[in-house]
């Protein structure tokens, strides 16, 4: 199997404005947070998804979102992109979705004056009343990596500074 793609933490400064402006709190605790930050990684050989673990605990009622800073950033080839998607096991108990269906992760993402910071926000969707409580560490999200291709008349040229709805600005 090829080696496309990296995962890095963002650095401690962009984290910590990240989180304390989505959470508040003290400064301390982001940082400790931010220490504890694990990489997304595979659970198994033949898994395609990489784990995104959650920084922190929390519980979704139904209807309720969540907007979480991961704290991470993926390098990867040009001609490819990280999809993120909740894990399989959420999104069948607890109809645990995506606000935005599916994560697109641009290759250039990584270089935006946000350091590609993936935030995902989820929504419990449950129609069954089903509460989710997620402990700190446990895998939430998961992101694969898939090549893509051009059209023969592709011209983009821009650059990316920014993320969501930045490249239809």
């Amino acid at each position: 199997m090829e080696k496309v793609a990296k995962f890095e933490k963002v650095s401690k400064e962009r984290f910590l404005a990240d989180w304390l402006d989505t959470f508040g709190g003290e400064e301390a605790s982001a940082l400790q947070v931010y220490e504890n930050l694990k990489l997304p990684k595979r659970a198994t050989k033949g898994s395609a998804g990489y784990d995104f673990y959650s920084p922190l605990e929390f519980t979704l009622k139904p209807g309720e979102t969540i907007k979480i800073p991961t704290g991470i950033r993926a390098s990867m080839r040009e001609d490819y992109v990280l999809m993120v998607f909740p894990r399989s096991g959420l999104g069948f108990k607890y109809r645990l979705q995506l606000n935005n269906t599916v994560g697109i992760i641009d290759s250039d993402y990584y270089y935006s004056d946000n350091e590609g910071h993936i935030f995902i926000k989820l929504t419990n969707d449950s129609n069954e009343e089903k509460v989710l409580t997620q402990a700190e560490g446990a895998g939430f999200a998961q992101g694969i990596f898939l090549q893509f291709g051009l059209t023969e008349d592709d011209n983009a040229i821009e650059l990316r500074n920014g993320g969501f709805g930045s490249t239809t600005k």
